[in-house]
C-alpha cells in the first residue's frame, strides 16, 4: 500500500479540471452486460475501482480497450455468469452486473460485495426489486439469481430511495416484459446520468431527475457512445479542502445545477463559493466564520437523499469546518461508521465532542499538528488529507490506495495546486 507525505501549512492555490463521476461510471461499466453491441464512453476517471469493473467485464468474457479518458466494451458473448469472490471482494458495485446476466443468460452468481467499511450497507432494495421482476434469489454463502425467461414489469415502492439499488432495478427494467413504475426512487446526478445512457442505448425511461421512475421495457438494447457526467462530489472535496487550508481554486468542467444544497452549506460554513455554468470559483482572502441561525442556534449540516446534502460530501466539511470560526453540528443520517475518522482530527488537535455515531459537535478554529494517518474509507481519506495539507509539519497518511480508488490522479492535482505532497510506495 502506498502512503503520501505531506508538508501541511500550504494553501491550495490553481486550476483543476473536474474528472468522470465515479458513482456513475461504475453502474454505467454494468449496463454494457444488458446489449452484445459495443458501448464506447467518454471521460472515464482512472481510478481503482473502475479498473475493478472493467475487470470484472473482462472475466465474465467481455472486451475492454481503453485509450486516455475513451473506454470501449463489447461484451459480444457472456462467458460465465459468475462473478469471482476476489473481485466482488475489491468492489461493492459488482452487484450492478445481475441485471445483464439475468438477462443475458437467466443466471448470476456472486459472492457479497466489498466497498468501504462506513457501516451497514444494506442490499434489500437489490433483492426486493430483482423478485418482483420476476427473479429468484438465494441467499446462502453466496448470492445465486435465476430467472425463468424474461423479467416482468412491476410497480415497485423502495422503502429506502437507494442509489445502487435505483440503478440495478432501473437496468434490470430497461429489458423486462410491460411497464415497470418505481416509486420513493434515488434521483441523483449520476443516476440520472446512468439513466440517460441506458435511453440512449434504446430504453424507454421517464421521470429522469425525480423519485418516481417510468420504464417501458424492451426486449434488447444497442451500443452507443456516451460521455459521462462530470463527478461533483470530487468537485466539492477539492472546494473545502482549498477553503480550508486558505486558498484560491478554480475548477472546471462542473454544472452549477448540481451544487445546489452544497452551495447552502459552503455558506453555513462562511465560504464563498462562485458558480458558474461550466466552472466554480473559491475567491482568496475569505475570514471563514460559521453563520448562526437567525434565532442565534448553532446550525446543524445533516446529510439525506438527493437534493439534500450528500453524504459522499461531508467528510471533507468537517474538516473544513475545522479551520472556521465558530461550532456547528454534523448530522450523518445515513452510515454509522462514516464519522469515525474524528477521532483522528481530534488527535491532531481539532476540539470536536462526538455525540454518538451519527453526530458531531465541531469548534473551530483550531491549529492541527501533524501526525500519522490512515485511510479508513475513500471519503475519510480525502478528509485526512486535507487536515494534514492545514496542519504544521510533515504529515504521514496511509493506504492512500484507498482514497485513489474514488479521486483521479489525486497526487498530480494536488500538486498542480501547489500542494507539497510525496507518493510513497
Amino acid at each position: 500500500m502506498s502512503t503520501f507525505e505531506i508538508e501541511g501549512g500550504v494553501p491550495l492555490r490553481g486550476t483543476i479540471r473536474a474528472s468522470g463521476n465515479k458513482n456513475a461510471i461504475l453502474p454505467m461499466i454494468a449496463a454494457c452486460i444488458l446489449t452484445d453491441q459495443e458501448v464506447v464512453l467518454g471521460n472515464v476517471p482512472d481510478i481503482i475501482d473502475v479498473r475493478h469493473m472493467l475487470d470484472v467485464i473482462v472475466e465474465i468474457g467481455g472486451k475492454v480497450e481503453r485509450s486516455g479518458e475513451r473506454v470501449s466494451i463489447h461484451v459480444a458473448s457472456v462467458r460465465t455468469n459468475e462473478i469471482g469472490q476476489v473481485l466482488c471482494n475489491k468492489v461493492r458495485t459488482s452487484i450492478l452486473c445481475v441485471a445483464g446476466l439475468l438477462h443475458r443468460t437467466g443466471k448470476a452468481r456472486l459472492h457479497p460485495p466489498g466497498g468501504d467499511v462506513i457501516g451497514r450497507r444494506r442490499l434489500d432494495t437489490h433483492f426486493y426489486g430483482l423478485q418482483k421482476l420476476g427473479a429468484k434469489v438465494t441467499i446462502d454463502g453466496t448470492y445465486d439469481f435465476e430467472v425463468a425467461g424474461a423479467l416482468t414489469g412491476a410497480e415497485l415502492f423502495f422503502d429506502e430511495p437507494s442509489v445502487t439499488g435505483t440503478e440495478h432495478i432501473l437496468m434490470a427494467a430497461a429489458v423486462s416484459r410491460g411497464h415497470t413504475l418505481i416509486r420513493n426512487a434515488a434521483c441523483e446526478p449520476h443516476v440520472q446520468d446512468l439513466a440517460h445512457l441506458l435511453n440512449a442505448m434504446g430504453a424507454k425511461i421517464t421521470g429522469i431527475g425525480t423519485n418516481q421512475l417510468s420504464v417501458d421495457g424492451v426486449e434488447s438494447l444497442s451500443g452507443t457512445t456516451y460521455t459521462v457526467c462530470h463527478d461533483h462530489i470530487e468537485a466539492a472535496s477539492y472546494l473545502a479542502l482549498a477553503a480550508a487550508t486558505g486558498g484560491e481554486i478554480t475548477v472546471e468542467g462542473t454544472d452549477k445545477h448540481a451544487y445546489g444544497m452544497c452551495h447552502r452549506v459552503f455558506e453555513t460554513l462562511g465560504v464563498k463559493i462562485e458558480l458558474h455554468d461550466k466552472h466554480i470559483h473559491l475567491p482568496a482572502n475569505q475570514s471563514l466564520r460559521v453563520t448562526r441561525e437567525f434565532d442565534g442556534a448553532m446550525p446543524v449540516i445533516g446529510d439525506g437523499p438527493w437534493p439534500q446534502f450528500a453524504t459522499d460530501q461531508m467528510s471533507c466539511m468537517i474538516t473544513l469546518a475545522t479551520q472556521v470560526e465558530g461550532n456547528v453540528l454534523f448530522f450523518e443520517k445515513m452510515f454509522e461508521s462514516r464519522l469515525y475518522f474524528v477521532d483522528k482530527l481530534i488527535a491532531m488537535g481539532a476540539a470536536a465532542v462526538v455525540c454518538d455515531p451519527h453526530r458531531v459537535v465541531i469548534s473551530g478554529r483550531s491549529k492541527l499538528r501533524a501526525t500519522t494517518l490512515p485511510s479508513p474509507d475513500i471519503r475519510a481519506g480525502m478528509a485526512l488529507l486535507g487536515a494534514a495539507l492545514c496542519a504544521s509539519g510533515k504529515s504521514t497518511l496511509q493506504n492512500a490506495n484507498m482514497i485513489q480508488r474514488g479521486y483521479e490522479k489525486l497526487n498530480e492535482k494536488l500538486l498542480a495546486l501547489g500542494a507539497r505532497i510525496t507518493q510513497k510506495a
